[in-house]
């Protein structure tokens, strides 16, 4: 019995092995299918072209993600922005400046001057409305705009407002593509973001705006007020924007416009990844007025004067370190006197907002505009409490 048992075991394996050898070579045979023949087994050159198709059609899903489908989408609402304007030049006259007697009657000379920049701006609806920077269009005596197709349009001003860098600008014509305004308050810091614009002009020649890309760096950035213009809670990348690329937009993977192109630092007259754009949240606001009314009124007053705290008063307060600012004086029947300031308190947040010093609260105050309200966090003989300022128009 264990002679048969033996016998039946050895024979498993080579049955196994006939039966996968018949089955190899009946899948070899050609089968008929639909009144044709066909090889059940793809021959070489075949196999190989499939799997070349294959693997190309996983490339074109990788090459096509979400960046490249918000360029796409994204591209035909940015145009270059060529402008003209008349500057006021200061100028030594060589024959009687170096003379100290004539020198003072035509010494300096003031010549007006014809002056050509460029910048970046997007289509923000159908009817032809643009968004730049004030520091590209604010003061141009005259506009020319760019799209994709290769058409140009003579723009006008319909605002803008120096603070915030923001201008509006308008095209006549219809059915413009134009990008959607996203949410800036919904920025997460390290997704990608995306830079379109004109740098160093070079929309004037491809007809197309330069893609860069980065990831958000930080948010919430503010910086030093420069020429008036006061940039708060601004978007920093490192997607590279160079000159030219100020007005375009900030999109995020959605194709969605998260901030205006503004700032560039260029210790080394190169990009070094420190790019700086203005909150979209914070130019909606602008753009509503601005289309009204043309600009921002600012012309406000708080009756208000203060200093910074230094070591010296945060002592005699009995503050732990140096913060914020001490009100100085508050004139009568101001906006400050009706809202119960007085002389002595110390300023130590606006809204939700630090005061370091002085420069902190005149930032934030020189960025609000008429008929805003502020909320103030005050120390008042060591207790804290809060008052609201009205920024009311100044009485001309």
């Amino acid at each position: 019995m264990r002679k048969y048992m033996f016998l039946l075991l050895a024979a498993v394996p080579l049955f196994v092995g006939f039966w996968a050898g018949y089955k190899f070579a009946d899948r070899r045979k050609p089968a008929a299918s639909n009144g044709g023949e066909s090889s059940a087994l793809m021959e070489p050159a075949v196999y190989q072209s499939a799997l070349r198709d294959s693997a190309g059609d996983v490339i074109s899903n990788q090459r096509n993600n979400a960046i490249t489908r918000a360029v796409a989408a994204a591209s035909p609402t940015v145009v270059g922005i060529n402008v003209t304007e008349i500057r006021e030049v200061t100028y030594r006259d060589p024959l009687f400046g170096i003379d100290p007697f004539w020198g003072q009657f035509f010494g300096n000379r003031v010549m007006k001057q014809e002056v050509k920049g460029l910048g970046s701006g997007f289509l923000i609806s159908p009817d032809g409305y643009i968004l730049t920077n004030d520091h590209v269009a604010g003061n141009a005596k005259e506009i020319t705009v760019t799209l994709t197709n290769r058409e140009h349009y003579k723009a006008k001003l319909i605002g803008t407002d120096l603070v915030s860098d923001i201008s509006l600008l308008k095209i006549d014509g219809k059915d413009f593509p134009f990008v959607k305004l996203g949410n800036s308050e919904d920025v997460i810091i390290g997704e990608w973001v995306i830079a379109m614009g004109n740098p160093f002009g070079l929309f004037e020649i491809n007809d197309k705006p330069t893609v860069t890309v980065g990831v958000v760096s930080a948010t919430g950035v503010n910086l030093n007020a420069e020429g008036g213009r006061y940039y708060r809670g601004m978007i920093q990348t490192d997607a590279a924007i160079n000159q030219g690329n100020s007005g375009g937009p900030l999109l995020n993977s959605l194709g969605e416009v998260i901030g205006v192109n503004a700032v560039i630092f260029t210790p080394n007259q190169g990009n070094i990844g420190l790019g700086f754009a203005i909150p979209i949240n914070r130019v909606k606001g602008i753009l509503a007025e601005l289309r009204k009314n043309g600009k921002i009124e600012r012309n406000f007053w708080t009756g208000l004067e203060i200093s910074s705290v230094d070591a010296r008063v945060a002592r005699y307060f009995g503050l732990d370190r140096p913060q914020g600012v001490i009100i100085t004086d508050v004139k009568k029947n101001s906006p400050a006197d009706r809202s119960g300031f007085k002389v002595g308190d110390i300023i130590v947040e606006v809204g939700s907002e630090r005061i370091e010093n002085e420069e902190t609260i005149l930032a934030i105050v020189n960025d609000a505009k008429a008929g805003d309200v502020l909320r103030l966090k005050v120390i008042r003989e060591k207790r804290q409490l809060t008052l609201e300022l009205r920024l009311e128009r100044r009485s001309l």
